[in-house]
């Protein structure tokens, strides 16, 4: 008798080719449709429902209606967490060496979900851990008081945390880098400060966050 969770299931579903294509392109954390989930992943609009259906059915997609459309996103950041690891695998699984995309801004800076990744986003992570800003005395990185004052520099305070049994901190393994960027509710709280700040934009249909040379200044000096 089978005993725990069924993991050969959850493998089974990420591991189709085209369900693996749909998925990756909400690691960005947008809504598509099926009709723009079936365009990706090159497949026909019924195929992509089928596919869709039972990747909603194992609760690895969300659907919500609006109007007359139906939009598909990632259950949520655990499943991200799962996607990116599976890439890291997959990178160290076969050549070439060089991990990560070859895209050049893609390895610069990029959405993770909805937190930072790629080079700025482990600069990030090692900066705040040497300054104190950070602590993983507990095994996961958490944020120090001395943290909390550097947050307060670019306007986010600890009362700006929201109510979720998601963790506020957490070390996310870069698929570049291959080191951690920060994850949980503070790395998206500061993602979304980037970009309220004007300092990145989020390229239209891609993963890539574009910083302005200003912005990436900005962003250093803030870190420094």
């Amino acid at each position: 008798m089978r005993e725990g969770p069924d993991i050969a299931r959850i493998a089974a579903l990420v591991g189709d080719p085209a369900r693996s294509m749909m998925l990756l392109a909400l690691m960005d954390g947008r809504a598509l449709t099926a009709t723009e989930l079936a365009t990706i992943a090159g497949v026909t609009r019924q195929t992509a429902s089928s596919h869709l259906s039972q990747l909603t059915d194992a609760d690895v997609l969300v659907l919500r209606t609006q109007g007359r459309h139906r939009y598909f996103s990632l259950a949520g950041a655990h499943v991200a967490q799962l996607l990116e690891a599976l890439m890291v695998f997959s990178s160290d699984a076969a050549p070439p060496l060089r991990t990560g995309p070859n895209d050049p801004a893609l390895r610069r800076a990029r959405l993770c979900y909805d937190h930072l990744a790629g080079e700025l986003g482990v600069a990030m992570f090692d900066r705040l851990g040497a300054e104190g800003a950070l602590s993983q005395a507990s095994g996961q990185p958490d944020v120090t008081e001395q943290g909390w004052h550097r947050l307060a520099v670019i306007g986010l305070r600890r009362d700006d945390l929201p109510r979720s049994n998601r963790p506020p901190c957490r070390a996310c393994l870069d698929w570049s880098e291959r080191r951690p960027h920060l994850a949980g509710t503070v790395g998206k709280m500061i993602l979304q400060r980037v970009l309220d700040l004007g300092w990145a934009k989020r390229l239209p249909g891609s993963r890539v966050l574009r910083f302005s040379a200003e912005g990436e200044r900005r962003f250093l000096d803030w870190l420094a």
